[in-house]
């Protein structure tokens, strides 16, 4: 699972342009792992075959958040925070850790 992250993050590092917006790099990095982290807990949740509705209805319900304003709306639409939001950062950490840990302990359900 965390091979999959990793080439995810590979081939948009390579599509990714260069300087065309200030901290491309790091929304790259912090989006990778906190959906990694969402699809290994979603295997472990409900199996490899539905790991994707995990990362796919978070970022759903954080299109439809209220503006980012408390702490709670900005663990919920982390993914759609500016770079440098320790708010972004520390839930995509976080989610990294809890579902690879999940995933590692428990495996993916059958």
């Amino acid at each position: 699972m965390l091979l999959a992250g990793v080439a995810v993050a590979a081939v948009s590092w390579g599509l990714w342009a260069p300087g065309a917006e200030s901290g491309g790099a790091e929304i790259l990095v912090r989006g990778s792992a906190g959906l990694t982290g969402l699809a290994a807990l979603g295997a472990a949740l409900s199996g490899g075959q539905h790991a994707w509705t995990l990362p796919f209805g978070w970022l759903s319900f954080s299109f439809f958040a209220p503006p980012a304003t408390s702490t709670a709306t900005r663990v919920a639409s982390w993914m759609l925070l500016p770079p440098g939001t320790p708010a972004g950062t520390w839930t995509a950490l976080v989610l990294l850790a809890a579902g690879t840990s999940a995933y590692a302990l428990a495996g993916p359900r059958r």
